[in-house]
């Protein structure tokens, strides 16, 4: 062979290993609960995060890279999570990971993702602890875009006391990190009126029967149950009042919306009020396409997203790591943490249009004027008048 020949099959093989590089996907991982009594939240999620992918790939990519998604069941366990973490990092080798439904596998898994400094976005599970996880070490590499529990504690003791005026409440909780968590804040919020509960009760996953625990809440005089907990035994509760044929308001976390809360309470579910950062209603063009592409995607049964918020902060989610990796030109973990603190550009989403959503101490991209009340109505969440 000459060396003018050489040179040329060289050249091709450097131009060929340099377009194999360029093409590599950017891999994200998706990890939530996709099976059992969480798999509506996780399954939203999934589905909303696949629109966004999909959009943006449709478009060329980011850095002319396609996003590839490396999607995992936790089965809403922490020691599933924890697995699940440990093969996306050095198996799989993803830039980020999106996910967490529950609180308890992201305190469990996330420390991972910390270690190796790869960013990861909560984009549903709302413990307040979550993004503070790390927050004392040089570089916190844990963000998230739901609204967290400190957020929808003050939005519940304010519905409840402050604008309904009800002065003895019960407190229902599910024994998970989730429930507990909940309930301090709900509790460090009512004494921040010098107020306590009448009842504060706790019940497990999987429970079929409250009778004990709205008792406790009845004889005490509860005129509002509060909750923390998930759909199936969140309308074991609606269900269980109306056995007792105990009327009170039920007011809770943003999971009261959950479809297997809905659709198990029924009628008993009706008035139902809870935080919510996105209602399925077609109110803004990006929310009209985005229920319109959701729908045509997945058709869900009656046209209902089983979570709405759990799809619209997935969808969101994918968007601001996206313009973070355009911004930073790389998916070297630091660099695309360092440009999430400090996105140049708006990032326009579903639930809101994100302007600087975070910054170096402060990994929250959702506020409380972002977060509205809505209300369960004959078989969906409408918002609250």
């Amino acid at each position: 062979m000459n060396f003018n020949l050489k040179l040329l099959v060289a050249g091709l093989a450097l131009g060929f290993a340099a377009t194999s590089q360029a093409a590599e996907p950017i891999k994200i991982g998706v990890a939530g609960p996709f099976t059992g009594g969480s798999a509506p939240m996780g399954v939203s999620m999934r589905d909303g995060v696949k629109l966004a992918v999909a959009e943006i790939n449709a478009k060329g990519g980011v850095l002319g890279r396609q996003i590839q998604l490396i999607e995992r069941d936790d089965e809403a366990k922490n020691e599933r999570g924890v697995q699940i973490a440990q093969e996306l990092i050095n198996k799989e080798r993803v830039v980020a990971t999106v996910g967490y439904i529950n609180t308890g596998v992201a305190l469990a898994s996330q420390r991972f993702y910390q270690e190796a400094k790869i960013p990861v976005m909560n984009n549903v599970a709302t413990g307040s602890v979550i993004t503070q996880q790390f927050a004392k070490e040089p570089e916190n590499y844990i963000f998230r875009n739901s609204a967290n529990d400190q957020i929808q504690s003050q939005m519940i003791i304010k519905e409840a006391v402050d604008n309904r005026k009800f002065k003895k409440v019960a407190i229902l909780a599910d024994s998970t990190n989730y429930g507990q968590l909940g309930r301090e804040d709900l509790e460090k919020v009512l004494a921040s009126r010098s107020m306590k509960a009448v009842a504060v009760e706790k019940y497990n996953i999987k429970d079929v029967d409250m009778t004990a625990q709205l008792l406790k809440a009845k004889q005490a005089g509860a005129e509002v149950v509060l909750t923390y907990g998930i759909g199936p035994e969140l309308a074991q509760i609606a269900n269980g009042m109306e056995k007792l044929g105990w009327k009170v308001p039920l007011i809770g976390s943003w999971t009261l919306s959950m479809a297997n809360f809905i659709d198990n309470a029924g009628k008993n579910g009706n008035g139902t009020r809870m935080p919510q950062t996105f209602i399925q209603e077609p109110n803004t063009p990006k929310r009209k396409a985005f229920i319109d592409a959701y729908i045509k995607s997945y058709n869900p049964p009656q046209g209902r997203m089983p979570s709405p918020v759990s799809a619209a902060q997935g969808y969101d989610s994918i968007y601001l790591l996206a313009a973070a990796i355009k911004q930073a030109n790389s998916t070297d973990g630091p660099k695309v943490k360092a440009a999430l603190e400090n996105l140049n550009e708006k990032v326009e989403g579903v639930v809101t249009t994100y302007d600087k959503p975070y910054g170096k101490d402060d990994h929250e991209a959702i506020t409380a004027d972002i977060t509205v009340f809505g209300e369960v109505k004959d078989g969906k969440v409408v918002h609250a008048k």
